[in-house]
């Protein structure tokens, strides 16, 4: 009988705390890459990406120029290189072709590695804001709805990105692209090399 009780009063108890807890949960939702999209720092980046990727494509060009240059002096003069100048020049071409895509390779990166940089700062500021806005509205938790699948549903009135606007200082309203390494740095793409003719 005192075991039965027991295990009831636990019951009891157990069951008064999840509907407390769930009584106190309010989940929020807002987007982050929205609210990015707003701020004024989100122009200055895209602008500073935007000029480390022309520069880099710049140089791109010029490396496969001059890749197309050699490639081309290569074929007309193939025929008459002894089997030592050939294999010089063609080790050129390979060396050249490779340093067009470790270029490349490391552009793109280092585009990913300054957007990462220079947008710190401001997701910083934004989560502040996100803080500040969940606690005085007493959210217990706040889900980020942009460019998720797995938000299924989210009630418009649980939707606290006015609310964040206004704390960062920003009108709600305007539409704006979020500053990221929209695209990366072309990829090299070399001319295929054809076989030497065989010497005679």
């Amino acid at each position: 009988m005192k075991k039965t009780f027991s295990l009831a009063l636990a019951v009891l108890l157990t069951a008064t705390c999840l509907h407390v807890q769930a009584q106190t949960v309010k989940i929020g939702h807002t987007r982050i890459d929205y609210i990015l999209a707003q701020t004024d720092e989100n122009k200055v980046i895209t602008n500073l990406l935007t000029v480390q990727q022309k520069q880099s494509e710049t140089e791109l060009k010029r490396l496969q120029q001059e890749f197309q240059e050699k490639y081309t002096a290569y074929q007309k003069g193939v025929a008459q290189m002894s089997d030592l100048i050939r294999k010089d020049r063609e080790t050129e071409l390979q060396g050249l072709q490779a340093r067009i895509q470790e270029f490349s390779r490391s552009a793109d990166e280092a585009l990913q590695s300054k957007y990462r940089q220079l947008v710190s700062p401001t997701l910083t500021k934004i989560q502040q804001a996100i803080d500040s806005v969940a606690k005085e509205n007493g959210y217990t938790h706040i889900l980020n709805t942009g460019n998720s699948r797995d938000i299924l549903y989210a009630p418009e009135e649980t939707n606290i990105t006015d609310l964040v606007l206004k704390k960062l200082g920003i009108t709600p309203g305007q539409e704006e692209s979020p500053a990221k390494p929209a695209t990366s740095t072309p990829k090299a793409t070399a001319p295929a090399k054809k076989a030497a003719p065989k010497k005679k």
